[in-house]
């Protein structure tokens, strides 16, 4: 079983990761740097590959699934879209988790660039990247803690 922490951790991932607009794209750095773990781009990457699929059976059985986290929209520092074995990422339909993102990612607008043997994929992070400086909603939560009075 997890650790508070870890749980905490992956909780903070799955919820920044919410936050990605539709048809944008962020890295596994970014998530960090907004998680307040700016040196854990990796672990993002863990808590992704763990990331449950979504069971209709059981609908109430993980509170963050391949459903309602859109973890299609968390490339790599390039851009470029990461080789993942099957398990986890919400992957489905007999597609591998890179094809799945790749459909996915398409299917939200986003530009997906492979290379001539189809096995390297990569967003163009400058038209498609989200980068802000903090994650919405933060920025007022801030404002309160400075504000005087």
């Amino acid at each position: 079983m997890p650790s508070d922490e870890a749980q905490a951790f992956y909780h903070d991932v799955y919820t920044a990761i919410q936050q990605i607009p539709y048809g944008r794209v962020t890295t596994y750095s970014h998530i960090a740097n907004l998680t307040g773990y700016p040196k854990r781009p990796r672990q993002v990457g863990v808590c992704l590959k763990y990331l449950p699929s979504f069971d209709p059976a059981e609908p109430s059985r993980h509170f963050f699934h391949g459903d309602n986290v859109p973890w299609q929209r968390v490339v790599n520092s390039k851009g470029g879209i990461s080789f993942r074995d099957r398990a986890g990422s919400g992957s489905a339909g007999g597609l591998t988790p890179m094809e799945e993102q790749k459909r996915r990612l398409r299917a939200e607008g986003v530009e997906v660039n492979d290379d001539t043997r189809g096995e390297e994929s990569w967003v163009d992070l400058q038209r498609w990247g989200w980068f802000p400086p903090c994650l919405p909603g933060e920025e007022s939560e801030g404002a309160k803690g400075q504000a005087s009075g």
